[in-house]
């Protein structure tokens, strides 16, 4: 299963509520998600083995808490906060589901092509593309976008 880490203080606020951390791990229960693991950036560095820092470094690190919940692997929409937020507000009923379509392109739009090099097809036997347009990116939804690539590259 992913684990996806997320801000509690962040995830609320897409939420629209707050949780104590044994109702919101219920919420998980509930859901079909588990909530593995209740931290902090600095709690992690503090608790590794692995990465070994000075005691100024660690005092630099975030406070914030931070969410570790386990997706199952199959739900590519739950691996980022935007997903995760919308899937628990629809499972609450706080909005109903989303429905996309499939618009086709515009005259300008349709010279838009993906090429895919014969020597990919090994690593990379499918690949989907998709343009999106007037979406507008402030710097957390960015990273949040780019963490969500990385963890598709990653399951």
């Amino acid at each position: 299963m992913p684990t996806v880490s997320v801000g509690r203080d962040a995830l609320f606020a897409h939420l629209g509520r707050t949780y104590t951390d044994d109702e919101f791990d219920e919420l998980c229960f509930e859901f079909g998600v588990e909530l593995d693991e209740v931290t902090s950036e600095r709690e992690e560095a503090t608790k590794s083995e692995t990465v070994k820092l000075s005691k100024d470094q660690i005092a630099a690190l975030s406070d914030e808490v931070v969410y570790k919940i386990d997706v199952p692997a199959n739900r590519y929409d739950l691996l980022c906060i935007e997903g995760i937020s919308r899937s628990l507000k629809v499972f609450l009923g706080d909005m109903d589901a989303p429905s996309y379509e499939v618009l086709e392109p515009s005259h300008e739009a349709s010279s838009t092509m993906t090429v895919v090099q014969a020597n990919v097809d090994t690593v990379r036997p499918y690949v989907v593309c998709a343009v999106l347009r007037d979406v507008t990116f402030d710097p957390e939804r960015y990273q949040s976008f780019i963490e969500l690539q990385d963890q598709l590259h990653r399951n």
